[in-house]
């Protein structure tokens, strides 16, 4: 689906910065939308809102632990100045939104209309600001999800993206199904398996998009990545999400998980700021949070 999306936006003659920060960006994160989706349409909202928590908590705690495992995450252009601060408070706004309980049809359109506008301001930023390495890594991942070498096909494009949504959909389906019956099985309520194993499934896209980037001396993607992620999650995610259904937030996701998502995002600052990099050391920090964390969520 990826790679028929970014087919068609080279056919549209969008520039390598602008693709790689809407459809790149975006593309990550369809599993968690297409999971999320189905959830509120079947009626099981836990599972919905939980997936994104989780989600956001998995991508900043695994993906940048192990990422600076591989090689120290070094941070450029505007991480710290703009993508960061704007996380950290659509995170907070997500926290307050879910407070009363629900997450109404007009807090989703909020969601959808901040990313949007946010979206679109930062790609006229960076056609003005982006410096030549930042843009040859931008082409360089949109050079690696181009269907063809040379300039693609749009039947070719269509069915690759025609494919991947069908898919998509079939494999939502399939887990959230299993998610549900799992959670009977076990004992477990819907929303620990929709933090657990449904965040960290719909999660694998990023850590294969990011390791790979790190093993490949590219590791600062990561970053990008998973601040891109979890800005769509909060709010493309829970935006389109509740526009198919009203997401009714289980109380204990208001009182103690999405503090937890908060806090964690708040601690990634730090990380960031110090030294310009992520070290292994923190990364190992990142990872030790997480395993706290999935402990004590299942000896709860």
């Amino acid at each position: 689906m990826l790679r028929g999306a970014v087919g068609l936006a080279t056919l549209l003659k969008l520039t390598p910065a602008v693709i790689g920060l809407t459809v790149v960006a975006a593309g990550t994160s369809v599993p968690e939308l297409a999971v999320s989706a189905m959830a509120s349409y079947q009626g099981s909202s836990e599972i919905a809102v939980a997936n994104v928590i989780g989600s956001n908590i998995f991508n900043i705690t695994v993906i940048l632990g192990l990422c600076a495992l591989f090689r120290p995450i070094a941070i450029i252009g505007n991480t710290i100045r703009l993508e960061y601060p704007v996380l950290l408070l659509v995170t907070f706004l997500g926290v307050v939104l879910e407070h009363d309980g629900k997450i109404s049809r007009l807090d989703g359109l909020l969601f959808i209309t901040f990313y949007v506008g946010f979206t679109a301001y930062l790609v006229r930023l960076v056609r003005r600001q982006v410096s030549s390495e930042e843009a040859a890594k931008l082409k360089a991942e949109v050079t690696e999800l181009t269907p063809v070498a040379e300039r693609p096909r749009v039947w070719i494009c269509l069915a690759l993206l025609t494919a991947g949504v069908a898919f998509l959909g079939i494999g939502a389906n399939v887990t959230v199904n299993g998610a549900v019956q799992l959670a009977r099985l076990l004992g477990w309520s819907e929303r620990v398996i929709g933090l657990t194993i449904v965040s960290a499934g719909t999660g694998l896209p990023e850590v294969v998009a990011s390791v790979i980037s790190s093993v490949r001396g590219r590791s600062d993607v990561a970053v990008g990545n998973v601040i891109g992620s979890n800005l769509f999650n909060i709010l493309g995610v829970l935006g389109f999400s509740s526009l198919a259904a009203p997401l009714p937030v289980d109380p204990q996701l208001v009182s103690t998980d999405a503090w937890w998502m908060l806090g964690i995002t708040v601690l990634l600052f730090p990380l960031l700021w110090s030294g310009r990099q992520i070290i292994r050391a923190e990364g190992l920090l990142l990872l030790g949070v997480y395993c706290f964390y999935i402990s004590r969520l299942l000896i709860q």
